[in-house]
């Protein structure tokens, strides 16, 4: 069945051989995500070749999106690998500090005491742990223990409301961005970015390392500082899409801001003709259970309704027991919910103006197809751009991006409402769209005697914008 929502799914050792993958992009996964917060350049390098090989074997493009790990600031090593935190006892965080015990721990990132003032509160492995700032003398951080537990080696802190002033790009990003740039990943996620600059320099970064292969990525913003929350609009503009990273960003601005914020910046990125991508916890029960929680069910189905592009998984399929299933699960639940999507496309058009042709053509066919209740919508197009500005409005008939292109199939991947095929094109129109009925025809998409709207640009077999549609019955060449 065609699905609108896309699915991205993490490797890791759960899922990095040959057979595991190839099962899970059949089960539905659309982009592949690798985490270079693990792993080495090569293994990187071994995956992405691992990702392709798989994809071609399911007759398809995949996507790959490199994910940077960014200034995760984190807590060193303890003697003993962890220590128990008790309420109300002190403790230091200590830049200075080689190897940590009961009473101090080290820093990965040696700045954060410059940060830090009393009274400030630290939320240490993703919350669980909240510690309150006393004071701060030279490089040692005295805090009492607010909220107690077990903390390990290499956990990450956080402020509470944001503030810290460490860079989005570390040394080790940009090493990464030549990294991905190497096996040309189409899709680069930036962390913690703070404001447009970031992602501007992410951009300059990826396209100087990929000029080598003539390839530029995609650029997605992941959205988990308190200070991106005002900064949204010229990230959005700096960016071709956000993931609502709600991991970090619920444990800078609280978990009860949360939810509002997801359906706030999916909006936004659609009216931006942007990308969202909701993460983090999705499935979590699923990485040691066959079987989603209810709650589990309801969060991927209320994104789906949001008109997120795509929902993600995480540790579910990188280490957990059912990487499979967990893309089985997601697929269905994105299905299910696609269902009661409401369409009110008209609505979408009452305040939209037009500066660019193509931007018109995309529009122009939304509203004819939505109207006429056409089978599907064809765009051909070489940079996919027709089909991205399709897919910003909910309407229930699917959207076919014909391309000649194998980077606009595998970068369309996460196009919400919108499936990619290899099309050859020439400049004989009549040839073309000949080819593009013969193509829905073997893909079992469409049926003769189905009606479809086509758009295209003329001259055609050059590059440039849309600038044709036609209502085309199946059939007809």
């Amino acid at each position: 069945m065609h699905r609108a929502t896309k699915i991205v799914a993490t490797i890791g050792p759960a899922s990095s051989d040959l057979d595991t993958l190839t099962r899970m992009i059949l089960a539905g996964v659309d982009v592949v995500r690798l985490n270079f917060s693990h792993g080495s350049a090569q293994d990187h390098i071994d995956r992405a070749t691992l990702i392709r090989e798989a994809a071609s074997k399911c007759g398809r493009e995949v996507a790959i999106m490199a994910d940077l790990q960014g200034p995760k600031i984190r807590v060193g090593k303890f003697e003993n690998g962890k220590v128990q935190l008790v309420k109300g006892a002190p403790f230091i965080l200590d830049s200075d500090c080689p190897l940590g015990n009961d009473e101090r721990v080290g820093l990965d990132y040696k700045q954060l005491p410059r940060d830090l003032k009393p009274a400030d509160v630290l939320l240490l492995n993703d919350g669980l742990i909240v510690l309150t700032v006393d004071r701060v003398i030279g490089n040692a951080i005295h805090t009492t223990v607010k909220i107690g537990g077990e903390l390990s080696n290499n956990k990450g802190i956080n402020r509470q409301g944001g503030g810290l002033t460490a860079p989005a790009l570390s040394a080790k990003d940009m090493d990464d961005i030549k990294t991905a740039m190497a096996f040309q990943a189409d899709y680069l996620a930036v962390s913690f970015p703070k404001c447009a600059t970031d992602m501007v320099m992410a951009r300059q970064l990826a396209n100087i390392a990929g000029e080598a292969f003539h390839h530029k990525p995609l650029l997605i913003a992941k959205i988990e500082r308190a200070e991106a929350i005002p900064a949204l609009q010229e990230i959005l503009d700096a960016s071709d899409g956000i993931m609502v990273a709600r991991g970090d960003l619920a444990v800078e601005v609280g978990n009860a801001a949360v939810p509002a914020l997801q359906k706030r910046m999916i909006k936004m990125a659609r009216a931006s003709n942007k990308l969202a991508i909701t993460a983090t916890q999705m499935m979590e029960s699923m990485i040691f259970n066959a079987v989603p929680t209810r709650a589990e069910v309801s969060d991927v189905a209320n994104a789906v309704l949001d008109g997120t592009d795509a929902v993600m998984t995480s540790a579910e399929t990188a280490t957990g027991k059912y990487p499979v299933e967990t893309v089985e699960t997601m697929a269905s639940v994105c299905l299910e919910a696609e269902k009661y999507e409401s369409y009110k496309l008209d609505a979408d058009f009452l305040n939209v103006t037009f500066n660019r042709i193509d931007e018109s053509i995309a529009y122009g066919a939304l509203f004819t197809a939505y109207h006429l209740r056409v089978k599907a919508i064809a765009a051909l197009t070489e940079s996919g751009s027709t089909a991205l500005w399709m897919s910003r409005h909910n309407i229930d008939i699917p959207i076919y991006a014909l391309t000649p292109s194998k980077a606009t199939e595998r970068k369309a991947a996460l196009y919400r409402n919108v499936d990619t095929f290899g099309l050859a094109q020439t400049n004989d129109r009549e040839e073309v769209l000949k080819a593009a009925q013969d193509l829905l025809l073997a893909k079992g998409v469409v049926q003769k005697g189905d009606r479809i709207v086509v758009t295209w640009g003329e001259p055609m077999g050059q590059t440039g914008g849309t600038n044709a549609l036609k209502i085309m019955t199946i059939g007809e060449y």
